[in-house]
């Protein structure tokens, strides 16, 4: 058997490089400066919750699949620790597995992440309102093909390269749809679940009217992950 522990993440400013602190910025903006606050914590107490897991479990040889990695090898160990170094509680994990004997795996294609990278730049850096409407709108019309195509890449490479009896970790943005496009024999762990993780990025902005549910999802966020994941214990 393949078995798969899929992580849907809640990215941070520093999983984004240069993007990032414009990213920042916007949810500062949007959201205030408690909210915005509040919502650091939670992230932070969710990458707390899946590093503790991390901790309990024997995980040489198991294979990285990392949202956004287009290399592995040299190149992708050095994008791993500038990023790691960066701030990122996402690869500052990915870091102590690789240490623990985990293997990272090229995940994506570079052309693909690029041109959503240049999508996302040309709203975040438009001059005026108008021409981030604009972006904004153009970005919308392609959004979901181009995700589309990277998370069929992602699942083709997870497919290809996990191996009968190996595991793997997908480290994925909840809005990704890979695992609809896994091999149905790849047996899947969700360590959170993907439709909580999602819930609560939605609800978000609209924290006010959705206050009790928003709490109640953070929490479950920050909580320590389900034993239900059948890999072996330290």
């Amino acid at each position: 058997m393949r078995t798969l522990l899929y992580i849907p993440i809640i990215h941070t400013e520093a999983d984004l490089g240069s993007v990032g602190e414009d990213i920042a910025k916007r949810g500062l903006r949007e959201f205030g400066e408690t909210l915005w606050k509040r919502h650091q914590e939670t992230v932070l107490g969710f990458w707390d919750a899946i590093a503790e897991h991390f901790d309990s479990i024997e995980v040489s040889g198991f294979k990285i699949f990392q949202d956004g990695m287009v290399a592995d090898g040299e190149i992708g160990m050095k994008i791993v620790e500038e990023t790691a170094r960066a701030g990122s509680r996402n690869y500052q994990l990915i870091s102590r597995l690789i240490r623990k004997g985990a293997i990272l795996v090229k995940t994506e294609d570079l052309n693909l992440v690029k041109e959503e990278r240049d999508w996302i730049l040309r709203i975040t850096q438009a001059k005026n309102r108008a021409q981030k409407l604009d972006a904004a709108l153009k970005y919308k019309l392609t959004k979901n093909n181009l995700l589309d195509k990277r998370d069929k890449f992602i699942a083709n490479r997870i497919s290809d390269t996990l191996q009968e009896g190996e595991n793997g970790i997908l480290f994925i943005g909840a809005f990704h749809t890979v695992r609809k496009w896994l091999r149905e024999e790849i047996h899947v762990e969700e360590l959170k679940d993907i439709n909580k993780v999602k819930e609560y990025q939605k609800l978000l902005p609209f924290y006010r009217s959705n206050k009790e549910r928003v709490e109640k999802l953070r929490m479950y966020l920050m909580d320590t992950c389900s034993d239900s994941v059948q890999l072996q214990k330290r």
